[in-house]
């Protein structure tokens, strides 16, 4: 591998920060639809038009003092009028004998919680839940006017009760609305945690006909949107398969309603349904949105193909900007894992998807961050992702087209706060660095005049104190066009330009900045006149400096620079005088045994540097030489695998050169010259 290679930024170079999301999960969402037999929204008011009469009695009587009896199932042959006699009339009767408005006691509230889940048992064992028992009306009566004691605890065990006897209509919505009213409240995440109503909601987003029960399964989603902010619920929930749910749900509505559901023909309700299944699926996907923060989540994620199933809702409904960021964010935290990402990459037509919304949505700049953080991942991971940005017809000019829109000096009134804007930036030149690492795009990038103008305004525009990261990404960009400099290239065509803008860089007090411009110079210093200009304007005094930063990158750079300058018999005397070679050696000598290619690269500089005539410090060169050419003296890493590794690059990069520079210090018509 040759030196200038490692020029090339990586992705490790450019941090790959999360887009903040710091949207409060416990936002209104839903929005509460009237129900078809009222206009009233008042929930308790609903109820108490829709349960018909029944013969339970509704005197009230006094409180409890006592807690109320469970009541065993007994003989399972027991007659149906006598196990109603004796084990649900009676609870019935103490749940009427409490009015709307009474104060009651935690204890009580207790008492009634643990009677309700003694009924359910009951009811159960008996197989009278769903609408097996004959009383049902009976039952869902009292129950639902055991709402009006107004305990969100009791609340939730009741709805639980209410929706194992599967209830509909209007009784099913007002329950999913009393179960998204309690879910809004953060304070009662633990009676989700402990009341287990989680597996009665899950039922119902099972049903097949979700469109009779549509607006129902909107608040019901809805409610787990606002828990699934809750990091042990949103586990629990990811351990009773809530991923494999909600997809199955999502596929549900975009199929649109089966032949068999019980809907009409008529256009205006096909067009309400179609909202409806909207709206779901804004909160279908709100919930993979939190769910997805949970490292847990990621089997999930991959075992269940969601990635097509994704990316079909963000085709079906891009013109919902809802969904489309929900999706967006999805991405946006799955694609920072390494397999997520190529699970995406591997998506058919994603990245085609992604520069449309693009382009589509070059104003929403929630959306548009997010998309690029996102390619940003992809490409960074998948040579594959690369080649498809780059042939997707007008992708790049989607890319340089929003670089134009973020880059322009705003004008009043402006649409988007300066940070807004830079972030923006950030995240496309990252990706424009990361498309240039593939030879053909990063040959196109280095040739399109546009695309070089616009990085190269960046750096004449923007300060380091102010945009540190943004100008480190532009320069990390321009190093990996540089890379390539065919007669196309704009940034071979503009070396002195450039080479004035760098040299402002290199003055810079943050070290990543200098890195990224060093790495630049190792590159463009191929270039007879940029050596010129670098001699001319002592920067390679700077680069020489470099050398004691005790960091292996900031060294490798330095000598990808010094190892091209001192290819010119000119410049030699001068880096000699200037103490090169010493600190070299140091280099060497400190950072051989973990870094064998920067050990090369020294070597090979040293190299260039004795061409003209004897080598300073010779001695203790020879004597780190002899040491690290003899295999039988050196530490290796007692892992096999690092082992291995380390050994290819002593014996393959490090070793030839090394025993060259031994063997002989004084060796002309040699000059190396990075290729």
């Amino acid at each position: 591998m040759t030196p200038n290679t490692k020029n090339m930024s990586l992705e490790a170079r450019i941090g790959a920060d999360q887009p903040g999301d710091k949207e409060k999960l416990r936002c209104v969402d839903v929005v509460e639809h009237e129900t078809k037999s009222s206009s009233e929204t008042d929930l308790h008011i609903l109820i108490k038009h829709r349960i018909p009469q029944t013969d339970v009695s509704s005197e009230r009587g006094s409180k409890p003092e006592v807690k109320l009896g469970h009541g065993d199932t007994g003989d399972d042959n027991m007659d149906e009028s006598v196990f109603w006699n004796t084990k649900v009339f009676p609870v019935l009767q103490e749940f009427e004998s409490f009015a709307q408005g009474d104060a009651v006691s935690d204890e009580i509230v207790g008492e009634l919680c643990n009677a309700c889940s003694g009924l359910h048992n009951a009811l159960a064992e008996r197989g009278m839940l769903g609408r097996q028992c004959k009383k049902r009306s009976a039952i869902l009566r009292t129950l639902f006017r055991l709402i009006d004691v107004g305990s969100d605890r009791l609340n939730l065990t009741i709805a639980k009760l209410i929706l194992a006897l599967n209830v509909s209509g209007n009784n099913l919505l007002n329950i999913c609305k009393l179960v998204f009213k309690i879910s809004r409240n953060a304070s009662n995440d633990t009676l989700f945690l402990n009341g287990c109503i989680l597996d009665s909601l899950l039922s119902l987003l099972h049903c097949e006909d979700v469109w009779s029960k549509g607006e129902a399964v909107l608040y019901c989603v809805g409610s787990l949107k606002l828990i699934s902010g809750n990091t042990a619920l949103s586990r629990l929930l990811l351990s009773k398969g809530f991923i494999s749910v909600l997809l199955q749900l999502s596929k549900r509505l975009m199929h649109g309603p089966s032949t068999s559901a019980n809907v009409t023909s008529h256009k205006s309700e096909g067009e309400g349904q179609h909202i409806i299944a909207g709206h779901i699926l804004v909160q279908v996907t709100a919930v993979l949105r939190n769910i997805a923060d949970q490292s847990e989540s990621r089997p999930s994620f991959l075992s269940n193909k969601s990635f097509s199933t994704l990316c079909l809702i963000l085709e079906n409904h891009r013109s919902d900007i809802d969904i489309c960021i929900n999706v967006a964010r999805i991405f946006s935290k799955l694609s920072t894992y390494t397999e997520c990402c190529h699970a995406l990459a591997e998506t058919p037509r994603c990245c085609s998807l992604f520069l449309d919304l693009l382009g589509k949505y070059s104003r929403k700049q929630d959306l548009v961050v997010r998309l690029l953080f996102t390619l940003g991942n992809l490409t960074a991971k998948c040579t594959e992702a690369r080649e498809r940005v780059y042939e997707e017809e007008g992708g790049i000019d989607v890319l340089l087209d929003l670089f134009q829109v973020y880059q322009e000096t705003p004008s009043p009134p402006e649409q988007f706060h300066a940070s807004e804007r830079e972030d923006v930036l950030v995240k496309l030149i990252r990706l424009l660095a990361n498309l240039a690492i593939h030879p053909t795009v990063g040959t196109a990038l280095a040739a399109n005049t546009l695309c070089v103008q616009l990085l190269l305004e960046v750096l004449e525009c923007r300060c380091v104190q102010d945009s540190e990261e943004l100008l480190v990404n532009a320069v990390a960009t321009i190093n990996n066009l540089s890379f390539y400099q065919g007669m196309s290239s704009v940034v071979r065509a503009q070396h002195t330009h450039i080479s004035q803008l760098l040299l402002k860089l290199l003055l810079s007090s943050s070290m990543d900045v200098v890195l990224e411009a060093t790495r630049v110079f190792g590159n463009l210093s191929q270039i007879k006149d940029v050596r010129h200009f670098i001699m001319q304007h002592k920067v390679e005094q700077y680069v020489v400096t470099l050398l004691d930063s005790k960091t292996p990158d900031v060294c490798f750079s330095a000598c990808g620079v010094l190892i091209n300058l001192s290819a010119d018999p000119d410049n030699r005397a001068m880096l000699r005088a200037e103490g090169t070679v010493q600190k070299l050696i140091d280099c060497l000598r400190d950072f051989g045994p973990q870094d064998w290619h920067l050990a090369a690269v020294v070597c090979q500089t040293l190299w260039n540097c004795s061409l003209d005539g004897e080598l300073q410090h010779a001695e203790e060169l020879l004597e780190i030489l002899w040491l690290y050419t003899d295999r039988g003296a050196l530490q290796w890493p007692s892992d096999d695998g690092v082992r291995q590794v380390q050994e290819a690059c002593w014996e393959l990069l490090f070793l030839p050169v090394a025993e060259k520079l031994r063997q002989s210090f004084h060796i002309e018509d040699t000059t190396v010259i990075i290729p």
